[in-house]
């Protein structure tokens, strides 16, 4: 039994009632945010790498509900250290690199430590119930943030779109969640939300009785993915979220869905999902080509880090896609799609960060109005290269090393050694998914030279200081960590093998 995922779970609660209770707020948020980087790295260096998926550390267990069985039970396992992991990192840098306006900053601070405190329970909770609940905790200060310190001409009717898509999908899930405990039973008959159980019962629902429960959970986390056709909500709301939120929530919750189905759809429901894998595999090439054309058309640099957000998710997806497809154990597959979530959550974070301070020193984000950036702000512009470099997927950065593995996953079993067997459904989408690297290319090479290397637009750009060190260092963390990560990805990787 150990108090430590708790407490990385309370400190972001507690820091934001005392912020409440006019403590200093950034010193108190960003206090609470170091102090979870180093209780995460003492859970990383103490990981038992022995221990299997599911095989749950670090635990503890307070029982909240006899019948059926819900727990107030934390741990983590391999997988859910990594997504920990990457809540702390992108907490500490949006806390760090975001100076909110004063009117507005303890509303600022104490909303994102709550979006942070929802995505922790979230991947630290054991208990499927409680999984769900912190999640939705997470979004009620996103939706407030939006609609209260929004930007734009009407945040107020981004907050309410962004509200109806994801309390739709939201219900559809819980929908999705007691149906499929329900029909999985606990040991001794009576129903348990325990995570660690259902995953130790592993399939035993009937395949007719999955496809459907596949259904619901594959609606449900994908409405709250971006998943293509529910998607349309993220661009608009991650353009008029405050800077924070935007790297939190496209950072880190977007994770939480892509988690859910690795973590609960694909081993519990292996046979329903394989039911719906073409209609996935349909779903993601929208996601990847049609949404990436989408971001090609955008002239606003929030929009099209939005929609650039959106076509990625594809990738993630090719990689469960591989995962139901083989109705078993792929560590490839597995390792791409975490890998990649991990360095997409990274990298996106990365680029809303400085596609914010873009708009703190010149008041616009628009391509026309922008151009030789580069010289006026050489440390932006230089970050900006990098996140720019990692999201297109270049070899040296975390996210090529998760493409690639999820590519590999995509055609593993096609060639023995000396037969090349026919290519399925799933390879042609590979083949189909790999233009969305040429098209992620254009729009982010377009972008890099319009905003930094073009000329500057008519009547000049005045530009208001270059970066600071308070803003260099978490910027610089960000980027560090998707080249450390690129170069020796089995930093992370060690913890799912």
């Amino acid at each position: 039994m150990s108090a430590i995922p708790v407490i990385i779970l309370l400190l972001p609660i507690l820091a934001a009632i005392a912020i409440g209770l006019r403590a200093p707020a950034r010193n108190t948020a960003l206090l609470a945010a170091i102090a979870n980087v180093a209780l995460t790295a003492v859970l990383c260096f103490n990981f038992d790498q022995s221990q299997g998926t599911g095989d749950f550390q670090f635990t503890s267990s307070l029982l909240v509900l006899q019948s059926p069985e819900i727990s107030l039970a934390f741990g983590v396992d391999g997988m859910s250290l990594i997504m920990v992991l990457l809540t702390v990192i992108v907490t500490l840098a949006a806390l760090w690199s975001i100076k909110p306006q004063i009117a507005n900053e303890r509303l600022h601070y104490i909303s994102s430590l709550l979006i942070a405190a929802g995505g922790l329970g979230a991947f630290l909770s054991t208990d499927v119930f409680f999984f769900y609940a912190f999640h939705e905790l997470a979004l009620i200060p996103t939706f407030l943030m939006i609609g209260l310190c929004g930007r734009g001409e009407n945040p107020k009717r981004v907050a309410w779109t962004i509200t109806l898509y994801l309390a739709l999908g939201s219900l559809v899930l819980l929908a999705g969640i007691v149906a499929l405990v329900l029909n999985s039973g606990g040991s001794d008959g009576g129903l348990t939300f325990s995570m660690s159980h259902l995953l130790s019962m592993g399939s035993q629902i009937d395949p007719s009785t999955q496809k459907w429960i596949a259904a619901l959970l594959l609606v449900g986390f994908g409405t709250l993915v971006s998943l293509f056709p529910f998607h349309s909500w993220a661009a608009p709301a991650y353009a008029a979220a405050p800077t924070s939120v935007s790297m939190l929530h496209a950072g880190v919750l977007k994770k939480f869905g892509l988690y859910g189905l690795i973590r609960l759809a694909v081993p519990l429901l292996p046979e329903g999902m394989a039911e719906w894998t073409n209609v996935l595999l349909v779903l993601l090439l929208c996601n990847i080509l049609y949404v990436g054309l989408v971001t090609v058309a955008q002239r606003r640099l929030d929009l099209m880090l939005g929609n650039s957000s959106v076509m990625h998710m594809g990738y993630i997806f090719l990689g469960i896609a591989a995962l139901i497809s083989d109705k078993g154990p792929n560590p490839i597959a597995t390792n791409g799609a975490v890998l990649l979530m991990f360095a997409h959550g990274v990298s996106i974070a990365l680029l809303f960060a400085l596609a914010g301070k873009i708009e703190e020193r010149t008041g616009r984000l628009e391509h026309d109005t922008l151009g030789g950036l580069a010289k006026k702000m050489p440390s932006l512009g230089f970050l900006f290269g990098l996140a720019a470099f990692a999201s297109i997927g270049l070899p040296g950065f975390a996210n090529f090393a998760g493409e690639v593995a999820i590519f590999v996953a995509a055609f593993a079993g096609v060639y023995d050694g000396s037969t090349l067997t026919e290519l399925g459904n799933l390879q042609w989408a590979a083949i189909a998914a790999f233009w969305g690297v040429v098209i992620s290319a254009v729009y982010m090479l377009r972008s890099y030279r319009s905003i930094f290397m073009g000329e500057e637009p008519k009547g000049g750009l005045e530009v208001d200081g270059r970066l600071t060190l308070d803003e260099k260092l978490p910027l610089g963390m960000l980027a560090a960590a998707l080249l450390v990560v690129g170069f020796f990805p089995n930093i992370i990787l060690q913890y799912l093998n």
